[in-house]
């Protein structure tokens, strides 16, 4: 196969390398990059997001709590919980938002990204899909992400492991297979905006700089449960101590001292900030494990593209 389409499918495959294809064929076409908990999440294709910026609304402080002033930085309000499928639905049913996951990729915005004369593939490559977990039935290499990430065509946040399924009865879980730049149309409509890391950190740390996690600094798997992570052998072995193996419900564990929910693991939460290029999410998510990924500490971050969405992404807001 000609270099220059195997450098373009490794693009469509994610950066990282994750499996193409819907739950039917999920063990094929696998690129192995390696990647960790300490690098960067994968990525859909890594253009630049459309700047497409919706009006901005007006919001209350419902649903937020205050974050006080301290240490210089300035106090704000923050969503108690990650933004639900309840509320995004709304967003969308009231703007006729279609996310990124949603949209059919253009070749014109690849080509921008791939070597000059890199001819263009078939229209078949080019299908609105996403990122969902697999996972594996035994042992894998966990520096190879593309053995329980498949990039799935038809997933997004209203099918969240794929077409077949739907959002009925997760109404509460947070809303996924978001992109940073659906999260700041999201924002921008609610009138609001996203937190910078430092305001995440201030808030996740809840009054307590020297803490290592939202509830203090005993570790996560001593005494009670603490928040929705992966029990077990990741990532083919989840236990479910906690009582759930994808998402949880937002406000299933205890908030921290400022009264924030679900700021350490469920979902990876964007943010503002931008590095190289590539944008922030903090706090964890439903698959980061003690062995592998500990994400779900405040002083650990992750990046990732803004025209990514995976099914353990999703964002709060404040103002």
């Amino acid at each position: 196969m000609n270099k220059v389409i195997v450098y373009f499918l490794l693009i469509i495959c994610c950066t990282y390398g994750c499996k193409f294809g819907s739950n039917d064929d999920a063990g094929k076409n696998q690129a192995i990059v390696a990647a960790d908990c300490s690098s960067n999440l994968p990525k859909r294709f890594g253009v630049m997001p459309s700047k497409a910026i919706l009006k901005n609304g007006t919001s209350s402080d419902t649903g937020m709590v205050w974050i006080p002033e301290s240490e210089g930085q300035t106090g704000f309000w923050m969503d108690e919980t990650e933004v639900t499928n309840a509320q995004f639905s709304k967003f969308v049913a009231a703007t006729k938002y279609v996310t990124t996951a949603e949209r059919v990729p253009k070749w014109e915005d690849l080509q921008k990204q791939l070597p000059p004369g890199t001819p263009k593939p078939p229209d078949s490559v080019f299908v609105a899909a996403s990122l969902v977990f697999h996972a594996p039935t035994k042992p894998v290499n966990v520096n190879n992400p593309g053995a329980w990430w498949v990039w799935t065509k038809a997933a997004s946040w209203k099918h969240p492991q794929g077409p077949k399924s739907s959002l009925k009865g997760i109404e509460r879980q947070p809303v996924v297979h978001v992109s940073w730049e659906d999260a700041v149309a999201y924002s921008n409509w609610a009138g609001k905006r996203l937190p910078t890391a430092a305001e995440w950190e201030k808030a996740a740390h809840g009054g307590k700089s020297d803490s290592k996690f939202p509830w203090g600094n005993e570790d996560i798997d001593q005494d009670k449960v603490k928040a929705n992570t992966w029990q077990g052998d990741f990532p083919y072995n989840n236990t479910n101590r906690d009582g759930f193996y994808r998402a949880a419900p937002v406000g299933s564990f205890p908030a921290n001292d400022y009264g924030v929910y679900d700021l350490a693991g469920n979902v990876w939460e964007w943010c503002a900030d931008d590095e190289h290029g590539e944008k922030v999410v903090k706090g964890g998510s439903f698959l980061c494990n003690v062995s592998y990924c500990e994400g779900y500490r405040i002083d650990k971050k992750m990046t990732s593209s803004a025209d990514t969405g995976l099914e353990h992404t999703g964002f709060r807001c404040v103002k």
